[in-house]
């Protein structure tokens, strides 16, 4: 493997690593089609963090990132969209933000070299409901996925709430969050080359809002050649897409919460007046745990749902798809409600039936439909369900009990309350499984999971491969 260590002149030297000394650490200078950026090489992988694939202008399109000259730092994470605190610590452990900043719409880079390889590409698009997360968190490592798979992995961050999915016609257009994906997905195939990786050979995997997402850019003629397969961990289908009606519900609520023009308000402004919005359209729009902001039906890049649904199809003939969901998904919202606490036994079976009904109709439901949908336009499809469970956690094989198995960070998720009762050893093997079935997917495709006895997911059904 040939790479180039940067020296403290910025110039370089090119010399031969062995793969025994994988674990020496060196800033070293990767070229991609905009310019040199200074990575770091630890433990046989090279590291990018806070690559900026576009820049926006508030409630502006994506511009493409220019080309530089000379090197440009790539050894620390970019800014993350500004956004809340989450509200997921009880169920997912600890929390984290990082930098927030409107500047970023930048990527994390793992790869195991920057040569002429052609590796398979992963994409990760992280959840949060449109409203929090980013690629670069901890929790969201990719270095295990990169070194078991020999893979280049890149985790996108991308702008979410009202920055980057309010629709206020004159002001906002709406989609800017989906555009800035598109962007990111764009600058990857471009790239991956130069990054050790194969530009026909890209993976999409999202999970959550991410997963939405990805089923999102399938309806899109623009994003289609940008990605061969895809991955949707958990997608809230059963939520549908966003209407102008209800965009304008959700803008009117948040401009008189902000009492200003939004494009002049600090970030800290928009952020706190997308809180107060959000807590006033939770009834009215849904469940407390449905996404306010998201994508708008009928808003570029989208077309309006009827042609969404068409567009997927006819769009399916070359694709590749694994999606499934968990068995109880909706528990990582509800368990431990009001209810369930007050009169324990009659409050439990009570959480338990709306779980398992909102699980079936939020998730399961509309996910197993989507995958006839694109069966029927040719796509080869996979199914699967967690059935997983804990022994002492309420939370059992609920929502996002899968990132844990993915990601296979301890550090980042060994305290997780949803994981009470697991071993890691136990949560290390069952990710393992999940890790091994994903790359091997993004490697080979549909005939790499025929070949580990997974049956397709046809236009009328079919066989769910059962994790746990």
């Amino acid at each position: 493997m040939t790479f180039e260590p940067a020296t403290s002149d910025g110039t370089t030297v090119t010399r031969n690593v062995a793969a025994a000394n994988g674990d020496v650490e060196a800033d070293v200078l990767v070229t991609v089609g905009g310019g040199t950026l200074r990575g770091r090489r630890a433990d046989g992988l090279t590291i990018l963090r806070g690559v900026r694939y576009a820049t926006a202008q508030r409630f502006a399109p994506p511009v493409p990132e220019r080309p530089w000259s000379g090197i440009r730092d790539a050894l620390e994470h970019g800014g993350v969209s500004p956004q809340p605190p989450t509200r997921s610590v009880a169920t997912a452990g600890w929390s984290e933000v990082g930098r927030q900043s409107e500047d970023c719409l930048n990527l994390t880079i793992v790869t195991p070299a920057a040569d002429r390889a052609r590796r398979p590409v992963l994409v990760w698009l992280h959840g949060g409901s449109y409203r929090s997360g980013a690629g670069s968190w901890d929790r969201y490592r990719t270095d295990r996925l990169a070194r078991e798979g020999d893979a280049v992995v890149v985790s996108v961050n991308y702008r979410l709430g009202a920055l980057g999915y309010l629709r206020v016609p004159g002001i906002s257009p709406g989609n800017l969050g989906l555009l800035d994906q598109i962007e990111a997905l764009r600058w990857v195939r471009d790239n991956a080359a130069a990054l050790g990786g194969d530009p026909e050979n890209i993976t999409v995997i999202g999970q959550s809002s991410g997963a939405h997402s990805v089923a999102c850019l399938l309806g899109v003629a623009q994003a289609r050649p940008l990605f061969r397969r895809a991955v949707l961990q958990s997608p809230p289908l059963g939520l549908g897409l966003g209407g102008e009606a209800r965009a304008g519900r959700v803008a009117e609520r948040f401009l008189a919460r902000l009492g200003q023009d939004p494009r002049e308000a600090s970030p800290a402004e928009v952020v706190a007046a997308q809180q107060l919005a959000e807590r006033d359209l939770a009834g009215r729009l849904g469940l407390g745990f449905a996404p306010v902001y998201g994508p708008v039906a009928g808003v570029d890049p989208l077309p309006d749902e009827q042609a969404w649904r068409i567009a997927c199809r006819t769009g399916a003939a070359e694709l590749e798809v694994v999606l499934g969901t968990t068995r109880r998904e909706i528990a990582y919202f509800l368990t431990g409600s009001p209810v369930s606490q007050r009169v324990p036994l009659v409050g439990r079976a009570v959480e338990n039936g709306l779980i398992a009904l909102a699980t079936r109709s939020v998730f399961a439901r509309p996910t197993l439909r989507f995958a006839r949908l694109l069966a029927r336009g040719g796509a080869r499809v996979f199914a699967y369900r967690i059935d997983a469970t804990c022994s002492t956690s309420p939370y059992q094989a609920c929502h996002c009990s899968d990132l844990p198995w993915l990601f296979g960070d301890e550090a980042a998720w060994a305290q997780a309350p949803m994981l009470a009762g697991q071993l890691w050893t136990d949560v290390a093997d069952r990710g393992g499984s999940l890790r091994s079935a994903w790359l091997s997917f993004a490697a080979r495709g549909a005939e790499a999971l025929t070949e580990r006895g997974w049956a397709p997911y046809g236009s009328r059904g079919g066989q769910i491969h059962r994790f746990g």
